[in-house]
């Protein structure tokens, strides 16, 4: 099975069983029109088996699909853009990271666009390796030290798309409660507030502090990530964080709730600029914090 996010593959099985549907064939006579057996098709459509870019194109032909968005869509949704290549890494801790955490972990490494919104903790793809540990002892209470220091390592291994040829534009709207939260104890906070300001002035990375005097604001509700695509925005996705799973939306009114929710935040958040020093300001005190 390849390593593209299940999130996709369930997306492109779903159209392509409606598609089926709509040709008003069963998948034991769609198999006999492309020459596979039928569970070949059932493992397609539920998501179960990856599908490659020339297999949907041949279920397309079968179904008389010939929209052309249509099809280019499809067969985008089956390409895995960076299949092959080094960034495939977390593969090594399939035994460690539940199915949810490799499909975010996939979806990042493939956006051309990353929009979060923190209310807690500094988003991973910014944190410092001492920082993560906090973090990480605090998620995963009771593990092995080896478990929290392999997790810790996935986290700042993902780090390495904010340093590609060409990164994701990444945009971080923090609550002020994220800043003032001693995780790890003052040194530890004050280290990664450094760290903010540095990332924040990379050209590809925007942050912005949402402060205590905004007053109530949509994000209460949760911290949640857009992840953008430069090759189709169908492809874009919202994922929703709980406790002990991940919600992944993609329909399109969610997608714009979530976009309209992002840019009333940032309508609400100090700018970029004011942001750093702001957190600059709180850095340089934050080893005599309490």
């Amino acid at each position: 099975m390849r390593n593209e996010p299940a999130v996709r593959r369930a997306k492109l099985g779903a159209e392509l069983r409606r598609l089926r549907g709509s040709a008003g064939l069963t998948s034991g006579k769609a198999a006999e029109l492309v020459g596979w057996h039928q569970s070949k098709i059932s493992r397609i459509e539920t998501g179960r088996s990856a599908a490659k870019a020339a297999d949907v194109a041949r279920l397309l032909d079968a179904y008389g699909v010939t929209e052309p968005e249509l099809r280019t869509l499809l067969e985008t949704l089956a390409t895995a853009p960076h299949a092959g290549r080094e960034d495939r890494w977390w593969s090594e801790y399939r035994e460690l990271l539940p199915a949810a955490y490799r499909d975010f972990i996939s979806l990042e490494a493939e956006a051309t666009t990353v929009r979060t919104l923190e209310t807690s903790v500094v988003p991973g793809l910014l944190q410092t390796r001492r920082y993560a540990l906090a973090v990480t002892r605090a998620a995963v209470a009771g593990a092995a030290p080896r478990e929290v220091e392999s997790l810790v390592e996935v986290r700042i291994a993902r780090q390495a798309v904010l340093r590609e040829t060409r990164p994701p534009h990444l945009h971080a709207v923090l609550d002020e409660a994220v800043l003032r939260r001693h995780v790890g104890g003052p040194g530890v906070m004050a280290e990664q507030l450094h760290h903010l300001v540095r990332m924040g002035a990379l050209p590809h990375v925007r942050v912005q502090i949402l402060p205590f005097s905004a007053g109530e604001h949509v994000g209460l509700t949760g911290p949640f990530v857009i992840f953008s695509y430069s090759r189709s925005s169908d492809l874009d996705v919202v994922v929703v964080d709980h406790l002990m799973s991940s919600l992944h939306l993609e329909r399109k009114e969610d997608l714009r709730a979530y976009e309209t929710a992002f840019a009333s935040l940032q309508a609400s958040a100090l700018s970029h600029e004011e942001s750093l020093s702001f957190i600059a300001a709180l850095g340089a005190g934050a080893k005599e914090a309490p």
